[in-house]
């Protein structure tokens, strides 16, 4: 299996790339639209959350970083749809923004944090774009509030195809890469991708790392299966509550002579709709 390279967006993969100082320094500057050499250090931190009560939700992040002007990074990758994902985003950047002081301590210790979602759904089903940037703005003025909270969310399905692409672009493409000829074209564009590309090679040809990543891929895959079947099984219940509403409709009609309306109701769902109202079917 030489030719066995990880999926970058499968979150195991991800992180083990971002632990390259290098890579995280290119992609950390493509997304936030900086100079990679104005970065002079990326600093990995624990990514559990404090809890400040036994009964809070835990917080676990994918990759969180601090930065040389210790503003704290939270990379987060998602593959399977959640369409609460802005909710759950903003709880996880407060929950860091929130513990960087304790008790007693003053406001102006507060740094900027900044939240990275990469998405491998639509989130923003009206907009074309693959990525947005939103900031806490005043609702007509558009000035800022606070510069302190900042997310940043890529889509991959949206990503466009076209000849040239911009930095962020190239990242977005990597992350989304599957074939050994696809990171070649785009480790050979830039040399940040390229340092993770090399990367993604020792981690795809480490044992222990494959077991480890191959364990997680089936996870995903098994949680993705788990939910379908939970849908199809909710599908099939809702189907077959609705054949039992219009049956007793059906029978309802029948045994008051009313067959023009139940002839009509089974073409016009809005009058069908009506008559079960009129029988207190719910």
């Amino acid at each position: 299996m030489e030719n066995f390279l990880m999926k970058p967006k499968i979150d195991f993969a991800f992180k083990e790339i971002m632990a390259n100082e290098t890579a995280r320094i290119g992609f950390l500057a493509a997304v936030l639209e900086l100079n990679p050499e104005s970065i002079k250090e990326t600093v990995i931190l624990n990514t559990f959350l404090r809890r400040e009560h036994e009964d809070d939700k835990q917080g676990i992040l994918d990759v969180r970083l601090r930065m040389d002007n210790e503003a704290e990074i939270d990379i987060e990758i998602q593959l399977s749809e959640l369409n609460i994902w802005a909710d759950r985003s903003l709880f996880y950047l407060a929950k860091m923004f929130t513990e960087q002081i304790k008790p007693g301590e003053s406001y102006r210790l507060l740094k900027k944090c900044v939240s990275i979602s990469i998405l491998d759904f639509v989130l923003f089903k009206d907009e074309a774009n693959f990525y947005s940037c939103f900031h806490i703005m005043e609702d007509t003025r558009h000035f800022r509030y606070t510069d302190k909270m900042e997310f940043h969310v890529i889509e991959l399905p949206k990503l466009p195809v076209k000849e040239d692409y911009s930095k962020l672009e190239l990242w977005a493409k990597f992350i989304n890469a599957e074939k050994k000829e696809e990171f070649d074209m785009l480790a050979k564009k830039d040399p940040y991708i390229d340092s993770a590309y090399r990367q993604l090679q020792i981690i795809s040809q480490d044992e222990q790392m494959r077991m480890e990543y191959e364990a997680r891929e089936k996870a995903m895959r098994d949680y993705s299966e788990m939910m379908y079947e939970a849908d199809m099984r909710g599908e099939e219940r809702g189907e077959k509550r609705a054949t039992l509403r219009i049956n007793k409709l059906n029978s309802l009609l029948s045994r008051d002579n009313r067959i023009a309306d139940l002839v009509r109701s089974t073409s016009d769902p809005a009058f069908q709709k009506q008559l079960m109202g009129e029988y207190g079917i719910e």
